[in-house]
C-alpha cells in the first residue's frame, strides 16, 4: 500500500489555508461565536491544533499494537481542550504548523507494510494508516471550510 500524491500534498500544506483566511481579521472577529454554543474561528483552530497530538498518538499505537480500538475524538470529552482553548490563536497556529511537520514526516516516512496496519475506529470501522490519514485531512478540511464561512459571513453553515 502506497501513499498517493493528493494525500501527501494535503498532509503537507492543507492547514496553511487557515493562515491566509484569517490574516486580515482582528481578534474580536477570530473570537466571535456566531451564536451561543457554536464555535468561533479560534475554537475551530483550537480543535485542529489539539487533535494533531491525539492523531499522532493513535498512529503510533497502530504501529505498535495489533488492531487497537479508538473512540471518536470529541473535544467536549477531552480534559485538555479547555486549556488549549485558553491559548493565544497565533500560538495555536504555531503548534498546528509544528505538529503538522511531525505528522507529515511520520506518515510519509512509513513503508508499505506500516501504511497497511490497521486501527479500529468505533464508528468508522477498520482503517489502515492511509485511511486514518485521509480521514484526518478530510476532518480538517471540514473545519477549514467552517473557518472560511465564519471569516466571510460570520455563519458556521
Amino acid at each position: 500500500m502506497r501513499i498517493y500524491d493528493s494525500l501527501t500534498d494535503r498532509l503537507r500544506n492543507q492547514h496553511e489555508a487557515i493562515f491566509n483566511m484569517i490574516e486580515s481579521l482582528d481578534e474580536a472577529q477570530v473570537m466571535a461565536r456566531p451564536e451561543p454554543g457554536k464555535w468561533s474561528i479560534h475554537d475551530n483552530i483550537t480543535h485542529l491544533a489539539r487533535y494533531q497530538p491525539v492523531f499522532l498518538e493513535r498512529i503510533n499505537a497502530i504501529l505498535q499494537l495489533r488492531d487497537p480500538v479508538f473512540n471518536a475524538y470529541r473535544a467536549e470529552y477531552d480534559p485538555d481542550f479547555e486549556t488549549w482553548r485558553s491559548w493565544d490563536t497565533q500560538y495555536l497556529l504555531g503548534k498546528l504548523d509544528g505538529d503538522r511537520r511531525e505528522i507529515f514526516d511520520l506518515i510519509t516516512g512509513l513503508g508499505d507494510d506500516e501504511l497497511s496496519r490497521v486501527g479500529i475506529h468505533k464508528k468508522r470501522g477498520r482503517l489502515t494508516v492511509i485511511d486514518w490519514a485521509e480521514f484526518f485531512v478530510l476532518h480538517e478540511a471540514h473545519h477549514i471550510y467552517t473557518i472560511f464561512r465564519l471569516a466571510h459571513t460570520g455563519e458556521p453553515e
